[in-house]
């Protein structure tokens, strides 16, 4: 059993069910610790982060990660239980396996090796982990930086290590990622009964028009590097659950998934324009999750380009597609940011996996990152 593999069947078997990290952290900075790393524990609220750094110079490789999962759904529709890892035919079975305990067992050995062939390198290397990425992320990442960017540590370089990869390892570089916008409207009418619409307002009726407005807006086109604005309806909540009242009130919730071509002021104020034109009472609370970032070149990206042609033989794509990663918390600190890791095809999955020779080769990619960026030629 290879060195990656292991540690991914011990990272596999803690039920790090988000916010919960369980000791997996801990295993982590064991494991690095020795290699010169030092630890910092920068928990907030129920969330577990943890900061690892090797050296103190510039620049700064960091890799970034969560050691948290989402819950396995019903386990007896599982071939095996999602918290005792499982090889069958050439994959490892269980929760995380791909989404991102891969990523992280990957990284740990290939800078284990890295540091045992390069111990001098150039500037510095970081892991930063966190316990709150598949839950809200309040308390995760973005406090961390936080913290960072108050005591002027920058990050040079951030690797993220989602599972970016489509048909086979590392053809797939995420250089990017869309915002994230969500809205709470609220449409006030009035209540009433249903024989006397005079005497009522149907906040239903009112806002029809409107919700034909808000998704046939043409937000923008896109461009090079990102597909165009895209508005989705994801709740609409009315009624008491009496079929002979009127309501009072119309919940409807909806999310922007936006490109760089707009930010999240203009959103808001073209939104509330065209809410306005149909003259109806609202409240309208909004929740920015994430802004657009954009790597779009660099010594990450050629780094990583190279390190990819090198181990497998072909070039990646650059893609900006999927939804948002902790990436974007990195991103407006000044740092390049990418995401690679393992296929993303199982991911949130019932029988979760990822193929023992793909770890082996993401783990091989991510060294040969670290020899491009930090061993001068």
């Amino acid at each position: 059993m290879s060195d990656t593999l292991d540690l991914l069947k011990t990272l596999i078997s803690r039920p790090s069910i988000t916010p919960q990290d369980a000791g997996c952290q801990d295993l982590l900075a064991e494991r690095l610790t020795p290699l010169g790393f030092s630890t910092e524990r920068l928990d907030f609220a129920d969330t577990q982060n943890i900061w690892l750094r090797r050296g103190q110079s510039q620049p700064l490789l960091t890799f970034l990660g969560h050691t948290d999962v989402v819950p396995t759904g019903a386990l007896t529709a599982w071939d095996s239980p999602p918290f005792e890892p499982t090889l069958r035919d050439g994959k490892l079975y269980g929760r995380g396996a791909a989404d991102m305990k891969g990523g992280i067992a990957a990284f740990v050995t290939a800078v284990e090796r890295f540091l045992k062939q390069h111990p001098d390198h150039q500037g510095s290397l970081a892991v930063m982990m966190t316990s709150d990425e598949e839950g809200i992320a309040t308390h995760g990442v973005v406090k961390v930086v936080e913290v960072l960017e108050a005591r002027g540590e920058k990050i040079t370089w951030c690797l993220v290590g989602e599972p970016s990869s489509d048909k086979r390892i590392g053809d797939v570089i995420r250089v990017g990622r869309r915002g994230s916008l969500c809205a709470r409207l609220t449409v006030i009418g009035i209540q009433g009964h249903v024989a006397y619409p005079e005497l009522a307002e149907n906040p239903i009726h009112t806002f029809a028009p409107a919700l034909k407005a808000l998704t046939e807006e043409v937000w923008d086109q896109g461009n090079a590097f990102f597909p165009p604005t895209r508005l989705q309806v994801s709740n609409i909540n009315g009624g008491t659950g009496a079929e002979n009242i009127i309501p009072g009130e119309l919940e409807v919730q909806f999310n922007l998934r936006f490109c760089t071509e707009l930010n999240a002021e203009t959103i808001q104020q073209r939104t509330r324009a065209i809410l306005d034109r149909f003259g109806f009472n609202y409240r309208l609370d909004w929740r920015l999750s994430g802004q657009p970032f954009l790597t779009a070149s660099g010594d990450l990206v050629a780094a990583t380009h190279a390190a990819i042609n090198s181990v497998t033989g072909y070039e990646p794509k650059d893609d900006t597609g999927g939804g948002t990663s902790d990436g974007r918390f990195i991103a407006p600190t000044g740092a390049q940011v990418i995401e690679l890791g393992p296929l993303n095809e199982s991911i949130h999955k019932i029988n979760e996996h990822i193929g023992v020779a793909d770890l082996e080769t993401l783990s091989a990619i991510y060294e040969q990152i670290l020899v491009n960026l930090l061993v001068r030629a």
